[in-house]
Order: C-alpha cells, then structure tokens, then sequence
C-alpha cells in the first residue's frame, strides 16, 4: 500500500509566507516525479508545481516566482515553499506521487488528504 501524507497547512496573513511538506510512504519501486495541486471553493483543482526525477520543474504562471518546490529523495519527500501569499490562493493543496510500486507495474499518481490553507487579508 502506499500513503501520500501532506502536512503544514494552516492560517497566513496576506504577504506570508508557508511551507508543506508531503512524504510518500509504503510500497515504493520508483517515484518518477512528485508536485502540487490545490483547489478553491467553486474552482476546479488546478497544477502548482511539478518536479520530474531529474530535478526539472515546472510552475502555475500564477505562482511562478513566489513559490518554490524541492524534494528530499532519500526521504520520498517534496517540499513547496509558497512566499507572498494572496488571499484568492486560499485552497485545499493536495500533493501527488508518480510512484511506481512495484517492479513490472505501471506508474501511478497517488494523491493526498489535502491540508488547508488559508490566506486572510
């Protein structure tokens, strides 16, 4: 079985700053890239970051600037690092994990509970 966990979430003043943290956990062969999602009330969820296994990244031209992904692979751990925070990027963040379980097995992307965050003006 494999768990995708987020943790960090919480409250920020507008102009903070918050980081996540999400940790993949269990049966694991290979994690072929690991990023962030997040959906607001009424919106569909959409992509925030993206790092590949070589190290490549990929961005929202929304956040693009302002936030930071990095991971930790020893650890099968991303971080996003989220700076200058607005109010209208109030969501629920959600981490997901390409993982390739087991040795044979297609590659699958496991998704997070979600973690809250939540910017007040």
């Amino acid at each position: 079985q494999v768990q995708v966990v987020e943790s960090g979430g919480g409250l920020v003043h507008i102009g903070g700053s918050l980081s996540l943290s999400c940790a993949a956990s269990g049966s694991i062969f290979s994690i072929y890239a690991m990023g962030w999602a997040r959906q607001a009330p009424g919106k569909q969820r959409e992509l925030v970051a993206h790092i590949a296994s070589d190290g490549s990244t990929k961005y929202a031209d929304t956040v693009r600037g302002r936030f930071a992904i990095s991971r930790d692979s020893a650890k099968n751990t991303v971080y996003l690092q989220m700076n200058s925070l607005k109010p209208e990027e109030t969501a629920v963040y959600y981490c997901y994990a390409e993982i390739q379980a087991r040795r044979g097995e297609i590659p699958y992307d496991y998704w997070g509970q979600g973690t809250q965050v939540s910017v007040s003006s």
